[in-house]
């Protein structure tokens, strides 16, 4: 099972006019803000940026292929922890938390899916901290 799974399960739930595009630079979401959407990229890079409880800065880039954003979805306050920036141009397709819940109900292997895209960017960023 591979990220780009989940990525294919949002695009057959979500319209064109879902589609998203950022300029190199731009910021997606930030710290703080209430998350109503997850976003699933299709063109392009995103780097994620977080200030962990010791006050360090740690970042994620993202690739072409790879599901985010979920998190807020599913945790109490609906919180975004980090901070996505476009590093280069990119396509994003976003999917509203209801559409999210219908297609967790719809389609339960979206929810291993997840988890798989999850755990593979987990292990990336284990082995890019080595």
């Amino acid at each position: 099972m591979s990220s780009s799974n989940a990525l294919a399960t949002m695009r057959a739930f979500t319209r064109e006019d879902d589609v998203i595009l950022l300029k190199s630079g731009e910021v997606l979401f930030r710290p703080g803000e209430t998350g109503t959407t997850m976003f699933g990229l299709l063109e392009g890079a995103i780097r994620i940026t977080w200030i962990g409880q010791a006050g360090q800065n740690g970042h994620e880039d993202i690739p072409v292929g790879h599901v985010f954003g979920a998190g807020a979805l599913v945790m109490e306050g609906h919180k975004r922890l980090g901070m996505a920036t476009a590093t280069t141009d990119c396509r994003l397709i976003e999917m509203t938390r209801e559409k999210f819940l219908f297609a967790l109900h719809e389609t339960p292997m979206f929810a291993l899916e997840l988890l798989a895209s999850i755990d593979e960017r987990l292990r990336d960023i284990k082995m890019a901290d080595k």
